[in-house]
């Protein structure tokens, strides 16, 4: 039993040494002008949401994702309210 687990280990070991402990990514890209104004609207439309909800203002089943389509629509100038 003792052999098979020191066969085990000296396996497990070999093979962490052989992998490489770098692994290669690629340089993180910056985002682009229109995913920085798509999270600036998520944000707005977040906070007008939470502040909507804790106010009790929310339309009867209306849920996040039909009132992020309203409002992104509307803060990007679409003519939806």
């Amino acid at each position: 039993m003792n052999r098979i687990l020191s066969t085990a280990l000296a396996a497990t070991l070999a093979l962490a040494f052989a992998t490489p402990a770098v692994a290669q990514t690629k340089p993180k890209k910056e985002p682009t002008a229109a995913q920085l104004a798509a999270r600036e609207r998520m944000k707005t439309c977040s906070a007008e949401w939470k502040e909507a909800k804790a106010a009790k203002k929310i339309e009867a089943g209306m849920k996040w994702p039909k009132y992020w389509s309203a409002c992104n629509t509307r803060l990007k100038g679409g003519t939806k309210a």
